[in-house]
């Protein structure tokens, strides 16, 4: 299980649907009830269409749900997915049927995801193709916060796991697609039909399985108390108490200098010139950040990284909207949307959109589809027009949760 595989590789996604969802203690399928006013395979499929890697998606249903899966999928038209496949009576019967409908798409990584994990991030299915790709096989593990015990056949507590050393195993679980459908087969031919997560079965194909960040939101949704329609409600009291929603604007200007390549929202785009800046002179980053900022109502830029700090010298401008993004969850409140327009006659932004559009979000920590990114000319005027340098123009919309002091 060594292949390696060139720049672009297809990557497909398999989201696991089938389930009775029966823990859940409703008579309906735990992934069609609704968390925040929409399904959780709607939240599901949305994480994926939303990334711009992942070329191909296959959802796997149980047999008699196939109006639930229409209605939770109505909003979407996207090309990229499939039919969905009719699962088995176990997890592993479910997820072998999804891979058998990626057959004709021969994609090289595959990514398998459970419906009933409805909170995973943008981010997390970046580290999970970088995993593939560099391992094979690759899961999310994320540090245990409980304490761990064997109990005893009496009852009692037994053993007591040192938490340090244990991880608790989530999805998406990533791995090269040819070497995973190898390893079902395998499973299948054996009479193995009892493993719980594909970690596990490609291990015992004789895979290494690695591990990579995984993520403490990224929880798996099981039992009935975990739907008690009271804590919903909180939750959605909670979300509600962000009341105070604001917008912020930006605006920055890098003039263009020696070079092979300029930065822009964090990706390096190749150019005949690079940017002239105290830092990497990431235009859409500095706008951006200061659009956030401004949205607080914490000032700017220079005066939380003034070019003045040698510190600050040829720094990755990720680091600045990462902070000011963190300010706002410190203030109780969310990053609702960010909107980018770079105005300048080249680059052309348009080939690296998408890619643009993925590093924002991940840098974020929101979803690619609450970040819009544009690009303009000035038809030849200005420095701009006169090809002396790159403008942008940023916006960002925020919610906070009301306070007294604020006079509303």
């Amino acid at each position: 299980m060594d292949r390696q595989f060139e720049a672009g590789p297809r990557v497909a996604a398999v989201i696991c649907a089938a389930g009775a969802g029966s823990r859940a203690g409703r008579a309906e399928p735990k992934q069609f009830r609704e968390i925040g006013g929409e399904a959780m395979l709607t939240s599901a499929v949305r994480l994926f269409l939303d990334h711009p890697r992942v070329g191909h998606l296959n959802v796997v249903i149980g047999a008699g749900q196939r109006a639930r899966y229409d209605a939770a999928v109505a909003g979407f038209s996207d090309p990229r997915l499939g039919a969905p496949s009719i699962g088995g009576a176990t997890r592993q019967a479910s997820v072998r049927a999804g891979l058998a409908a990626l057959d004709a798409e021969a994609p090289d990584i595959v990514l398998v995801h459970d419906a009933a994990r409805p909170f995973a991030s943008t981010g997390l299915i970046d580290r999970a193709i970088e995993a593939a790709l560099r391992d094979g096989g690759a899961v999310p593990a994320a540090p245990v916060t409980d304490t761990i015990c064997v109990a005893a056949a009496d009852g009692s507590r037994g053993e007591t796991f040192d938490r340090a050393a244990l991880r608790a195993l989530q999805t998406p679980q990533a791995f090269r697609y040819a070497d995973l459908v190898a390893a079902h087969a395998r499973a299948e031919a054996e009479g193995r039909d009892d493993f719980t997560d594909d970690g596990a079965l490609y291990a015992w194909a004789g895979g290494r399985v690695a591990l990579f960040e995984g993520e403490a939101r990224n929880i798996k949704l099981t039992t009935q108390d975990q739907f008690d329609d009271d804590l919903l409600r909180r939750a959605g009291r909670a979300f509600l108490a962000q009341g105070d929603v604001r917008t912020g604007s930006g605006f920055d200007v890098h003039a263009f200098g020696p070079g092979d390549h300029v930065m822009l929202g964090g990706v390096r785009v190749p150019h005949a010139f690079g940017l002239m800046g105290h830092s990497d002179a990431d235009v859409a980053l500095h706008a951006l950040t200061d659009a956030v900022l401004g949205a607080l109502g914490d000032g700017d830029i220079g005066a939380h990284f003034p070019p003045s700090d040698a510190a600050w010298k040829g720094a990755d401008s990720a680091q600045f909207l990462a902070d000011a993004c963190r300010r706002v969850r410190e203030a109780g409140g969310a990053v609702a949307h960010l909107d980018l327009t770079v105005i300048g006659e080249s680059p052309k932004v348009g080939p690296h959109r998408e890619a643009i559009r993925a590093r924002i979000a991940e840098i974020a920590g929101v979803a690619i589809g609450r970040v819009g990114v544009k690009a303009t000319t000035t038809e030849s005027l200005g420095f701009a027009g006169r090809r002396e340098g790159l403008a942008a123009l940023a916006s960002a919309t925020i919610r906070l949760p009301f306070r007294d002091e604020d006079g509303l």
